[in-house]
């Protein structure tokens, strides 16, 4: 396979922009892989709200919605059908009784923990199988496209965020 290059040798957007969309429909594929080790129990869109929610701790319905790119009805219902599943719980705010936020329960932590560990498997090996020379800058880049995101590393829960 041909690896495209940056055209003049800078940092093309549009050359990397096709270079990440390719490696994520790779990693779309990984995490629906992944899902599967839970059952039917969450769909890929419920997991990343789990995620989210294990990785930045208790949320208001509004910063949830916003950190996941939905309306807050959709968060909602999401939220709904998490918490009759029991891996997400509402409580009053500590703040005001009138705030409701939202968290991960024990369950859905577990959930988030092992449908990771799964990934981070399929993701090694792949990850093997590259040359070292292209491994060595892989970590760099992917650092900082993540940080350009606004995505915690892996691994992040809210106790390393607020100790």
């Amino acid at each position: 396979m041909t690896r495209p290059r940056p055209a003049s040798g800078s940092a093309d957007v549009d050359t990397l922009t096709d270079a990440v969309l390719t490696a994520s429909r790779l990693l779309v594929g990984v995490s629906v892989r992944s899902i599967v080790a839970v059952g039917d129990r969450v769909t890929l869109p419920q997991f990343r709200m789990l995620v989210v929610l294990h990785s930045r701790g208790p949320l208001k319905h509004a910063v949830l919605a916003d950190h996941l790119g939905v309306t807050p009805s959709t968060a909602s219902r999401m939220v709904d059908r998490l918490v009759a599943a029991e891996l997400v719980h509402r409580r009053h705010s500590t703040v005001s009784r009138r705030e409701i936020v939202l968290a991960v329960t024990e369950e859905g932590a577990r959930v988030v923990r092992q449908v990771t560990a799964r990934r981070r498997r399929e993701i090694a090996k792949i990850v093997a199988k590259m040359p070292e020379q292209h491994r060595r800058g892989l970590v760099e880049a992917l650092t900082a496209f993540t940080e350009a995101g606004g995505e915690p590393p892996a691994g992040t829960t809210p106790e390393s965020i607020w100790g």
